[in-house]
């Protein structure tokens, strides 16, 4: 079988594909994009040339109808009275995130640091005064819906102006809570931090434009009557970070080859090999490319809200990344090998380190970044729908990572070819077998995952 698919996924069929996905010609492949929308018509050319079925709702698409929602600071204006006395918000405000807002003497619920979150009902259409709070806990503020959260940061960060065009799913999802960025107005912070504040504020209606993003997916058929109906995922996001002002001398293109037209090629050369074997495997293989991992892992989290297979039978995703460049900062040169992340999260290590014995190439776990690096790429949104799923890496942290410097000459095809090789043998030992991979009990960072299994 090594031999077999070792002759269809070759070094230069790798290198003939990031070279274009990574040119200067596709921009970045920033979301959106022209550039990216070329990416996804060569991914879906490859998968069609392959002969898989289309598994989009469009052929090989899955169509996603998203807004850029642009903030705009004309008229923003906030005020707080305590006191007797009305303090209005020195120039500076900075809008995080756009939507409009119209208030008048709304009562103030104040979030500190480390401290209890109030119940979400006493949230729920107040200002909240935010200060310094990051990660769950402010999600869990803006679960509660409030009016508007006014954000104290601390270290004396400055509020920098209109803010960023976000990405967000059309319709009901555009309508989201707005926030307020108020920095070194200690005038506004003295007043806020009184019992008895009261906000009035106007935060204009943002700009949207709307906008068509795809992840693409082409579909290997299972050929058991039965296991056709479980599926395992095969991910590796198609976009990068476009052109951009902060670039290496006159280039300013992002070209994003290792991260991650890498796992892009991977995903639709292994494609390719599997599809060209005389036999299909019993249970069915998806392989996606997701759009907009880089402005927050958009694709994969549409894909978990909007499943084109049932979620209660996929077994597993394999999400690609970074899987050309050998040369990892601090830790010399990485040959034969390749990463896993939330290496004890799941049983899946041993399905590869299987494949590696047929290969030669070891399946390692990084101590100090598989738990780290788990919730940090598309894979983590299948986590959080119960999906075991790992991330298969060969490198971390290289020299151009997220820079200018990441093209295509830069990458190990030969080193490549070998890691993909293994991830198509191990492809086979899950979709052949009657056995389905399974969070690790013994470990409490999978509690809420094992939730969520449970719960489909």
């Amino acid at each position: 079988m090594l031999e077999q698919i070792s002759s269809r996924l070759t070094a230069n069929g790798l290198k003939a594909d990031v070279a274009f996905l990574a040119s200067d010609s596709l921009q970045g492949r920033g979301t959106p994009s022209p550039g990216l929308d070329a990416a996804a018509e060569f991914v879906a050319a490859q998968f069609r040339r392959a002969g898989l079925e289309p598994g989009g709702d469009d052929g090989y698409f899955q169509t996603a109808d998203f807004a850029q929602v642009a903030p705009v600071m004309d008229g923003l204006e906030v005020s707080v009275e305590s006191g007797g006395q009305t303090v209005k918000a020195a120039p500076g405000l900075a809008i995080m995130q756009a939507a409009a807002a119209d208030i008048s003497g709304a009562p103030t619920v104040k979030v500190a640091p480390g401290a209890p979150l109030p119940p979400a009902e006493t949230l729920q259409g107040k200002v909240v005064v935010v200060e310094a709070v990051r990660g769950p806990a402010f999600a869990a503020v803006l679960a509660a819906k409030p009016a508007l959260v006014l954000l104290l940061p601390a270290g004396g960060m400055r509020a920098t102006g209109r803010g960023p065009t976000q990405l967000r799913e059309a319709g009901p999802a555009i309508a989201t809570v707005p926030i307020v960025v108020v920095a070194n107005d200690a005038a506004l912070a003295k007043a806020l931090a009184s019992p008895d504040a009261k906000v009035t504020a106007h935060v204009p209606a943002p700009k949207v434009n709307p906008v068509k993003l795809r992840n693409v997916i082409g579909v290997l058929r299972g050929s058991d009557p039965v296991l056709k109906d479980s599926y395992i995922i095969f991910t590796a996001h198609y976009d990068h970070l476009g052109v951009r002002e902060n670039g290496q001398g006159t280039d300013h293109i992002f070209n994003g080859a290792n991260d991650d037209a890498s796992g892009t090629a991977s995903v639709m050369e292994i494609a390719t090999a599997l599809a060209s074997l005389p036999q299909r495997p019993k249970r069915t293989i998806v392989f996606m490319t997701l759009f907009g991992e880089e402005v927050g892992e958009l694709g994969s989290q549409y894909y978990a809200r909007h499943p084109m297979f049932p979620l209660a039978k996929t077994i597993a995703d394999v999400n690609l990344e970074q899987l050309g460049r050998t040369d990892e900062v601090g830790e010399g040169t990485k040959l034969n090998q390749f990463n896993l992340t939330g290496f004890d999260y799941t049983d899946l290590p041993a399905v590869f380190q299987r494949a590696g014995k047929q290969t030669g190439v070891k399946v390692v776990k990084d101590e100090q970044k598989s738990d780290s690096y788990f919730g940090r790429s598309d894979n983590a949104a299948f986590a959080n729908v119960g999906v075991p799923s790992t991330t298969l890496s060969v490198t971390y942290a290289y020299g151009d990572y997220h820079a200018a410097g990441d093209e295509w000459p830069k990458l190990d095809y030969e080193n490549m070819a070998k890691v993909d090789r293994t991830i198509a043998l191990a492809a086979l030992d899950l979709a052949d077998g009657t056995y389905v991979p399974k969070w690790n009990e013994a470990n409490a960072k999978t509690e809420g995952y094992r939730k969520a299994r449970a719960g489909k």
